[in-house]
C-alpha cells in the first residue's frame, strides 16, 4: 500500500478523533430551549462518529497498516479543526459548525474514490461514509433553515 493510502486513511482517523471531541464538547455544554433534542443529536452524532473512527482504523490494520492512536497525533493528521465551545452554549451555533464539519468529510470521502479505484472494500467502506454524512448535512441544513 501507498504512503498516500496511508496518509489518506489516517487523515480520516485524525478528523473523526477530533470530531469525536467537539461533538461531546456540544452535547456537554449545550443549552437553552432546544437542549433536550440537541443533547441527545450530539450523543447519537459521537456514537456514530466513534464507530466511524474504528471502521477506518480496523480497516487499515487489515490492510497491513497502522492507523495512528493518540490524541497528538489526531490533531496532526485531522482535516477537521479542534475549536472549544464551552463559552458557545447555543445549539444553532454548534449546529453550524458540525454542518461546516460534516461538509468537509464529504470533500474528503469524495477524494478517496480515485485513489482506492481497484480497492472495492475500501471504496465500500467511503460509500456508506459519504452516504451517511450526506444525509446529516440535508438534515442540519434543513434543521437551520
Amino acid at each position: 500500500m501507498a504512503k498516500k493510502h496511508v496518509d489518506y486513511l489516517n487523515k480520516l482517523v485524525g478528523s473523526f478523533g477530533v470530531l469525536y471531541i467537539k461533538l461531546h464538547q456540544h452535547h456537554w455544554f449545550v443549552k437553552g430551549p432546544k437542549f433536550f433534542e440537541a443533547h441527545e443529536k450530539f450523543e447519537e452524532l459521537y456514537d456514530e462518529t466513534t464507530a466511524n473512527l474504528d471502521e477506518v482504523a480496523e480497516r487499515m490494520l487489515q490492510l497491513g497498516q497502522e492507523p495512528i492512536s493518540t490524541l497528538k497525533e489526531f490533531l496532526d493528521h485531522s482535516v477537521i479543526k479542534e475549536t472549544e465551545f464551552k463559552n458557545v452554549t447555543d445549539a444553532t451555533e454548534m449546529y453550524k459548525s458540525v454542518l461546516e464539519d460534516f461538509e468537509t468529510l464529504n470533500k474528503i470521502y469524495q477524494d478517496g474514490f480515485e485513489l482506492f479505484e481497484g480497492d472495492e472494500v475500501t471504496t465500500d467502506l467511503l460509500v456508506g461514509l459519504q452516504e451517511a454524512v450526506q444525509k446529516h448535512i440535508w438534515m442540519i441544513g434543513a434543521y437551520l433553515a
